[in-house]
Protein backbone atom coordinates (compact mmCIF):
# COMPACT_ATOMS: atom_id res chain seq x y z
CA UNK A 1 0.00 0.00 0.00
CA UNK A 2 2.91 2.44 0.67
CA UNK A 3 4.37 1.68 -2.46
CA UNK A 4 1.15 3.24 -4.26
CA UNK A 5 0.38 6.49 -1.50
CA UNK A 6 4.00 7.58 -1.09
CA UNK A 7 4.42 8.37 -5.07
CA UNK A 8 0.40 9.66 -4.37
CA UNK A 9 2.06 12.12 -2.01
CA UNK A 10 4.71 13.55 -4.33
CA UNK A 11 2.75 14.27 -7.34
CA UNK A 12 -0.28 15.75 -4.90
CA UNK A 13 3.01 17.89 -3.48
CA UNK A 14 4.57 18.47 -7.29
CA UNK A 15 1.25 20.13 -8.02
CA UNK A 16 1.15 21.78 -5.21
CA UNK A 17 3.67 24.08 -6.15
CA UNK A 18 3.07 23.87 -9.55
CA UNK A 19 -0.09 25.83 -8.67
CA UNK A 20 1.82 27.96 -6.27
CA UNK A 21 3.84 28.84 -8.54
CA UNK A 22 1.56 29.57 -11.30
CA UNK A 23 -0.52 31.71 -9.32
CA UNK A 24 2.55 33.88 -7.79
CA UNK A 25 3.25 34.54 -11.64
CA UNK A 26 -0.46 35.68 -12.22
CA UNK A 27 -0.59 38.09 -9.49
CA UNK A 28 2.46 39.33 -10.49
CA UNK A 29 1.57 40.10 -13.94
CA UNK A 30 -1.78 41.12 -12.37
CA UNK A 31 -0.57 44.34 -10.08
CA UNK A 32 0.65 46.05 -13.24
CA UNK A 33 -2.40 45.38 -15.06
CA UNK A 34 -4.71 46.49 -11.90
CA UNK A 35 -2.72 49.35 -11.23
CA UNK A 36 -4.37 51.36 -14.19
CA UNK A 37 -8.19 49.82 -14.76
CA UNK A 38 -11.44 50.82 -13.19
CA UNK A 39 -12.63 48.07 -10.05
CA UNK A 40 -15.58 48.77 -11.43
CA UNK A 41 -15.11 46.42 -14.40
CA UNK A 42 -15.11 42.95 -12.80
CA UNK A 43 -12.16 40.76 -12.09
CA UNK A 44 -9.17 40.35 -15.28
CA UNK A 45 -8.08 37.17 -16.54
CA UNK A 46 -5.06 37.30 -14.44
CA UNK A 47 -7.16 37.31 -11.17
CA UNK A 48 -9.89 34.72 -12.33
CA UNK A 49 -6.29 33.34 -12.83
CA UNK A 50 -5.19 33.65 -9.44
CA UNK A 51 -8.48 32.54 -7.97
CA UNK A 52 -8.44 29.31 -9.82
CA UNK A 53 -4.68 28.37 -9.06
CA UNK A 54 -5.65 29.02 -5.31
CA UNK A 55 -8.47 26.77 -5.04
CA UNK A 56 -6.11 24.24 -6.77
CA UNK A 57 -3.33 24.67 -4.36
CA UNK A 58 -5.41 24.05 -1.59
CA UNK A 59 -7.33 21.24 -3.32
CA UNK A 60 -4.03 19.53 -3.85
CA UNK A 61 -2.74 20.01 -0.30
CA UNK A 62 -5.58 18.68 1.18
CA UNK A 63 -5.04 15.96 -0.81
CA UNK A 64 -1.79 15.26 -0.14
CA UNK A 65 -2.50 15.69 3.65
CA UNK A 66 -5.22 13.08 3.55
CA UNK A 67 -3.10 10.95 1.73
CA UNK A 68 -0.64 11.02 4.40
CA UNK A 69 -2.99 10.41 6.96
CA UNK A 70 -3.68 7.37 5.51
CA UNK A 71 -0.43 6.25 4.98
CA UNK A 72 0.36 6.80 8.46
CA UNK A 73 -3.15 5.06 9.37
CA UNK A 74 -1.93 2.00 7.53
CA UNK A 75 1.45 2.03 8.99
CA UNK A 76 0.38 1.39 12.71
Amino acid sequence: MKYFLIPLIIIFVALTVVSLVRGIIAFLNSTKEDLNRDPSDGATANQLLQNKMMFNRIKYQGLAVVTVAILLAFAR
